[in-house]
């Protein structure tokens, strides 16, 4: 479905009881970038059991975005979606500007968009593919970091909070033969969580990373080989490739209140490989 600028909101009258489960603020809001599918939208769905206001931005899947909402809100809780392209600068502005107005606030920020390309070698790679790897998984995690913490931070008035990046054990395995581009923008994202969580360390917010290994996701796809988790499942100590819940799960720990003395930590689920 074509979908230019725009958002849409299904907001239930029973907003999330302050009494729930790791509740941290009265409000609490969450934004998760590319989260209309796979991990994003499980990252999503727990969030809102948890007592998130939660904000997804999509770049063109409004129909699989509108889904994802509506499942959330059927359970009584608040939700919204965004259409932004992270790896362009105004669309970002635009996202952090409507969860401004919808939230008044935002306490937990999940770096989640990310892109890869067919499998390749280096030699055969362009300065186009190249730039849209690193535009969308690098620049794009940047920006929303940067404007994350323009409003988090105790130093700008903020309220504290935390921000959770996807790398990936791609950033360490390096992808050899299939995708070493997407390998070093996560190593990228490790850096910037490493970087960025002692930056602001002091001033109420906490950055960590969740690294996915094999993960059952359409991203395969994306890359030419949808049974590659199939594939290469056997490589991994678990025997078995992880499920978008699996990774939720870590991310949602990470933002909560018992992680409060974690910082800058890139924590692996990915089944000991």
């Amino acid at each position: 479905m074509n979908a230019g600028p725009s958002s849409f909101q299904i907001d239930p009258a029973q907003a999330p009881s302050s009494t729930q489960e790791n509740t941290v603020r009265p409000l609490r809001s969450m934004l998760i970038t590319g989260g209309s599918r796979g991990i994003g939208a499980a990252i999503a769905h727990l969030a809102a059991t948890r007592g998130y206001t939660v904000c997804i931005s999509y770049r063109s899947d409004r129909q699989a975005a509108e889904a994802v909402i509506a499942d959330i809100t059927s359970g009584g809780t608040t939700a919204f979606a965004v259409q932004a392209d992270i790896s362009h600068e105004p669309d970002i502005l635009r996202l952090f500007a409507e969860v401004d107005a919808r939230c008044g606030g935002l306490d937990a920020l999940v770096n989640n968009a990310g892109t890869l390309e067919t499998q390749m070698r280096v030699e055969d790679m362009s300065a186009d593919r190249l730039r849209r790897v690193f535009e969308t998984n690098v620049l794009g995690s940047f920006l929303c970091a940067r404007e994350a913490v323009r409003r988090m931070s105790t130093r700008h008035g903020g309220r504290g909070g935390a921000i959770v990046n996807l790398s990936s054990r791609a950033a360490r395995l390096a992808s050899p033969g299939e995708y070493v581009d997407y390998a070093a923008s996560k190593a990228a994202i490790d850096t910037l969580t490493l970087g960025l969580a002692k930056e602001v360390a002091a001033e109420g917010i906490r950055v960590n990373a969740v690294a996915p290994g094999l993960i059952r996701t359409d991203i395969h796809a994306l890359g030419g080989e949808p049974g590659r988790v199939e594939r290469l499942r056997t490589g991994v100590p678990m025997q078995r490739g992880g499920e978008p819940d699996e990774v939720a799960r870590a991310v949602l720990w990470l933002l909560s209140e018992e992680a409060s003395y974690t910082t800058g930590a890139i924590l692996d689920v990915a089944g000991g490989r």
